[in-house]
């Protein structure tokens, strides 16, 4: 499936979600590998498969290079412990949890295959599909020393919100047709 044949099967309802899509694949505040890799990441996160697919497909056809793609994917993974682990740290009213090592293997932070700041905003990204405001913060201090910009930021967040809201549509659609 093509992001323009996912564009295709969103419901008449989800219109400005495709707008979005078509919109934001057109971006040119990111760098192609930025966007694409902000594309892949949030739809990793998610994990609706025929969105998986969709954007895969065109951030391959894009020219995603092979380690941008696994970077990407690894940013999805990480973040997807990070975030839960962080978010509950914020949550819980306990604060000797924050004196405690995580524990976790974080080591795809540090060495990600990719430029780091990429690498960060993809992270930055996820964060905000997995709604971890620790890690928003933490990720957004960290792309603000690598000089990227707002605008920059604000670009990756719209792809991850807009990658969201068109998988949460995919599948319930596939829900309601099963």
């Amino acid at each position: 499936m093509s992001l323009d044949t996912l564009r295709e099967s969103l419901p008449a309802y989800a219109k400005d979600i495709s707008l979005n899509l078509s919109s934001l694949a057109a971006e040119t505040v990111l760098s192609d590998q930025q966007k694409w890799g902000a594309f892949v990441a949030s739809a990793h996160a998610v994990g609706a498969p025929a969105v998986v697919r969709a954007v895969e497909a065109a951030a391959i056809a894009a020219g995603l290079a092979p380690e941008a793609l696994t970077a990407a994917k690894a940013a999805a993974a990480i973040m997807g412990m990070n975030n839960v682990y962080y978010r509950s740290l914020h949550l819980l009213s306990n604060g000797e949890y924050k004196t405690l090592p995580a524990r976790l293997r974080m080591n795809g932070l540090a060495n990600p295959g990719v430029d780091k700041a990429d690498f960060e905003l993809w992270a930055t990204a996820v964060s905000a599909v997995n709604g971890c405001g620790m890690c928003l913060d933490a990720h957004e201090a960290e792309l603000k020393t690598h000089g990227v910009t707002a605008p920059e930021i604000q670009a990756a967040l719209r792809i991850a919100a807009v990658v969201n809201a068109a998988s949460r549509v995919i599948d319930a659609e596939a829900a309601l047709a099963a």
